[in-house]
């Protein structure tokens, strides 16, 4: 893709499993936790107090209908073959952005699903949430574990105003206005932070947390990370490879050869975050106002009030940045965004990669999407994007699809589904950046990626736009 003139700025909305410990480092950490834990509780005790202020969390302004390309046979994404005893009940790939029948003329704000999810969230400028997809687990929180392929109203949010939700592997979180978050799907891990760790919830469940209101919200594989209105960040579920940021993986033997991990099951603040020397020496980094997170399936990333960015959980590939495959146990800060002019305005999280948008307006890249590729161990520059003013970023397991200028542009190595949208005829994946040419002249406000789909908001404000979306293919589940 040619590359355009430079802008200078840059809108700012928005695995293996082998490892090897480093007993140094671990102690090091360990230090510094001591000396930072209690200042941090003492915060967050404060902070409690402020609990009972009303609040309001600001729902993006900026509405759309919604558009999908990809897979849609739910029960098989991401898998070889169906699991024992499951009908098959198919789904086409739907290899160009289509609307969908039932949401056409629905305004929609903000839709979501996650690099490690096959099941879809859609909210309407209204706050009322619309669900589809996989749902073994009850994560789309209709009170029962049918897969979906039409999308439903969830009716346990009657009168309440929904402005954002998160999806995992087999769980969703979703964000009310006022900054309380509800929980369902599978709960083996404590990932819903409901104070247990059950087989399932199937409607959407208040989590155990009391403190000030949580302002973002996002999941992992089997974890989630939310943070407050204070910047205090907070996280739940499976600590395997660190992921939750307290400075364990969670690990202990249950008889010789067995391991089982020690999960969190409410949401426990984070108190510690690092800055690692090359010489391996570790210091506390103070004042971090988290404003915004990323989950890849086993990593975070976030970004604070400096724009600042911290990285923590499996290292494998070098998704976390840091030039080094190593795990980190708790959110350490990424040296390249680091100091005046560098900080970061965006940042993503695919299942095995990690992406930022610099002040500059320029995108990097670390970690991998294509297993036989070379893995980018730190943030490298996207070139063919120099220029581009991006203002929406979607991952999914391998796939990047990103709103910038008036285009929509995708990459993502082979297999891929149809989340690229490039149309039925010609090529079906790229390892560079491509235009999505389908949906040409059409305005994107907003794009965010599962599995191996991806859901576009298209701005139908004028006629001649509406008109344009009009002709748009229109799928109709089930037919």
């Amino acid at each position: 893709m040619p590359p355009k003139k430079r802008a200078n700025n840059a809108d700012s909305n928005g695995s293996t499993k082998k490892r090897k410990e480093n007993q140094d480092d671990t102690e090091s950490v360990s230090n510094v936790t001591a000396s930072t834990e209690e200042q941090k509780e003492s915060e967050g005790a404060e902070a409690d107090n402020d609990s009972g202020v009303s609040y309001k969390i600001e729902a993006p302004m900026l509405y759309g209908e919604l558009l999908f390309c990809g897979a849609t046979n739910w029960d098989l994404v991401g898998r070889k073959a169906l699991p024992k005893g499951m009908k098959n009940l198919g789904g086409p790939n739907l290899w160009s952005p289509n609307r969908i029948s039932t949401l056409k003329g629905i305004k929609i704000r903000t839709v979501v699903s996650g690099c490690t999810a096959a099941h879809c969230v859609a909210i309407t400028n209204e706050g009322k949430v619309y669900v589809w997809g996989r749902n073994e687990k009850g994560q789309l929180g209709l009170g029962n574990v049918e897969r979906y392929d039409v999308p439903q109203l969830v009716t346990a949010f009657e009168g309440k105003n929904i402005v954002d939700a998160a999806c995992g592997r087999k769980h969703t979180l979703f964000l009310t206005e006022n900054g309380k978050v509800y929980a369902c799907g599978e709960n083996k891990m404590g990932q819903l932070g409901l104070g247990n760790q059950s087989e399932q919830v199937l409607t959407p469940t208040l989590i155990r947390y009391k403190g000030p209101p949580i302002r973002r919200v996002s999941c992992g594989g089997e974890f989630s990370v939310i943070s407050d209105i204070n910047g205090n960040v907070y996280s739940f579920g499976c600590p395997e490879y660190g992921q939750l940021g307290h400075n364990t993986d969670g690990k202990y033997f249950v008889k010789s050869n067995k391991i089982e991990f020690q999960c969190e099951n409410t949401p426990r603040v984070i108190t510690v975050f690092v800055e690692k020397q090359r010489d391996g020496q570790v210091s506390p980094v103070t004042d971090v106002d988290v404003r915004e997170i990323a989950c890849g399936a086993n990593h975070v990333l976030i970004s604070d009030s400096r724009k600042r960015v911290f990285s923590w959980g499996f290292g494998g590939y070098g998704r976390l940045g840091h030039s080094e495959p190593k795990d980190e146990l708790v959110p350490r800060l990424l040296k390249f965004f680091e100091g005046p002019n560098r900080g970061a305005l965006m940042i993503a999280a695919g299942s095995t990669y990690s992406l930022a948008v610099s002040e500059h307006g320029a995108l990097y890249f670390w970690g991998q999407t294509k297993t036989s590729g070379e893995a980018n161990m730190y943030p490298k520059l996207v070139q063919d994007l120099c220029g581009w003013k991006i203002r929406s970023i979607g991952t999914s397991n391998k796939s990047i699809v990103l709103a910038a200028d008036e285009s929509v542009v995708s990459w993502g190595p082979s297999p891929c589904f149809g989340e690229l949208g490039y149309g039925e005829t010609g090529i079906k994946s790229s390892t560079v950046p491509k235009e999505m040419k389908p949906i040409e002249g059409i305005y994107v406000h907003h794009v965010s990626c599962g599995f191996s789909h991806t859901l576009l908001i298209a701005r139908c404000d004028t006629e001649e736009e509406q008109s344009a979306i009009d002709k748009l293919p229109v799928y109709t589940p089930g037919s």
